[in-house]
């Protein structure tokens, strides 16, 4: 008497069908996952942002340029700044005048975000309506 094991001796057959209910069970999970994650993540404040409105600025004879060099340095027009005292000084003249000049920001490429912020929040403080910033139009290669 002989034992056949494995289905009956010398029939080697080929299984050609790939199992993929794994593949789908994984993709069902991807599904939910992003199912649940997407509205959280587009989920933002409504709010109504500015329009660019990138016009050329005009260089008055009152108007005042304050500029930052790359080492951090400030200038009122061709002045030197010596500390933030005489920025609040000079800004509230500024502020007195009627009209009100322009305030317009050169900031070295190199310069650090830090002077040219205080310069900006120091405009806000002193009541400054009207700041500008001065940039260069790019190359057009």
């Amino acid at each position: 008497m002989a034992i056949s094991i494995g289905g009956g001796g010398d029939d080697d057959e080929v299984i050609s069908a790939i199992n993929t209910t794994p593949l789908v069970d994984v993709m069902l999970v991807l599904l939910i996952i992003f199912l649940i994650t997407i509205p959280v993540a587009t989920h933002t404040v409504k709010v109504s942002l500015p329009k660019d409105t990138n016009q050329p600025s005009k260089v008055l004879p009152g108007n005042v340029t304050l500029a930052v060099t790359a080492d951090g340095q400030t200038w009122w027009d061709q002045t030197p700044l010596r500390d933030h005292a005489d920025l609040m000084a000079r800004l509230d003249k500024v502020v007195r005048q009627q009209p009100q000049p322009q305030i317009m920001i050169r900031g070295d490429a190199s310069a650090r975000y830090e002077p040219v912020g205080k310069l900006v929040a120091a405009c806000q403080e002193a009541g400054v309506t009207r700041v500008d910033f001065i940039t260069e139009q790019p190359h057009a290669n």
